[in-house]
């Protein structure tokens, strides 16, 4: 937080402090040296390929692996990727810890832990282990199909990747297990419901309770937090998972229709409570839905309804040209009446 002069010399003529204080403090500052400013952290093309070289790596090992890849047979599948496990992780490690090169080396831990699904899958196929649902596919079916079997796969990549961040602090790290996290809301469908393809009103039930529980954790995360956005992913996957569960729901009465409005209007207030952008994305997203539901069905022959919604348009593009100008401002009055309950819950790093 920077200060000047003319913000002292306010807090004087507020009352905040007295006139020997303001010169006591104006003296004392003169003689400190300026402070160096923190380097910002870059996003160049350095970063871009090193983030696009593991994506490749981890998509060719799981996504994009080809079919005659998985006809290698459950034990050279494990083999493979507890190989790739040790010699990524081994790597990554030494660029982490010795050269001190966090970003490649958290890369290649992640890329690691993006290993343990498949080394799961190898162990499953030798020994046949795919319980009630029997074996789901290849590989990549992984990235397709809902199904009871891959569940193991989930829970160790989760595991494999909490302990990976015990270690090492890489945002990262939490993209995989978020991934593992939305997947496992779907394939666990299948054991609640104890059929091999689930039932989708369950499933859209069990989609909104999951997600609110990854973004619960995702503000437990964010409040603990002290560098680095390990929250980020946890919010984005919670949020796709819970609003996709809600946004899946193709009937409900107009009032229902009109409290899912309201629902992603508050995700906007979300957004600027927490300091996420992730909520204004989904609930500017739903509101469209909503807007463009009463086009079709509740105004589809009313030649006025365009017209209105373009004013209703203008006025949120004014709004928000009001809101950035006077951000300071609002951001303040809201600092000043926010209850404590709801300041404690407030991120550190949340900007009004």
């Amino acid at each position: 937080m920077r200060f000047s002069s003319d913000d002292l010399r306010a807090a004087t003529a507020a009352g905040a402090i007295d006139s020997k204080q303001l010169e006591a403090l104006l003296s004392f500052l003169a003689t400190r040296q300026p402070a160096q400013p923190a380097a910002a952290p870059k996003f160049d093309v350095v970063h871009v390929l090193w983030y696009l070289g593991a994506l490749v790596v981890i998509s060719a090992m799981g996504m994009f692996s080809t079919l005659a890849f998985s006809q290698m047979g459950g034990q050279a599948l494990a083999a493979t990727a507890l190989v790739y496990a040790a010699l990524f992780g081994g790597v990554g490690h030494y660029l982490w810890a010795v050269r001190r090169l966090r970003i490649p080396g958290g890369l290649l831990i992640a890329i690691a832990v993006s290993m343990i699904p498949l080394a799961i899958y190898g162990v499953q196929d030798t020994y046949g282990a795919w319980n009630q649902f029997g074996k789901p596919g290849t590989v990549r079916d992984f990235y397709v199909w809902i199904k009871g079997s891959w569940i193991f796969m989930e829970i160790g990549t989760i595991a494999g990747a909490v302990i990976a961040l015990r270690y090492y602090r890489f945002p990262f790290i939490v993209f995989i297990m978020a991934f593992a996290l939305w997947f496992m809301s779907m394939d666990i469908v299948p054991w609640i419901t104890g059929s091999p393809t689930g039932n989708w009103e369950t499933s859209r039930r069990i989609s909104v309770g999951f997600g609110l529980g990854i973004i619960a954790l995702a503000v437990i995360v964010n409040m603990r937090q002290r560098s680095g956005d390990f929250a980020f992913w946890l919010y984005l996957f919670g949020v796709m998972t819970f609003w996709g569960g809600i946004t899946a729901s193709s009937y409900g009465t107009p009032v229902d229709k009109a409290l899912y409005c309201a629902m992603n209007f508050g995700f906007l207030l979300l957004a600027a409570f927490l300091g996420r952008r992730v909520f204004a994305v989904f609930g500017t997203i739903g509101i469209a839905f909503y807007l463009g539901d009463l086009a079709d069905k509740v105004f589809k022959d009313s030649m006025l309804f365009p017209f209105a919604l373009s004013l209703i348009g203008v006025g949120i593009i004014a709004f928000g040209l009001y809101y950035h100008r006077h951000q300071a401002a609002i951001g303040g009055w809201v600092e000043r009446h926010l209850p404590d309950a709801l300041k404690r819950l407030r991120p550190a790093n949340a900007v009004a």
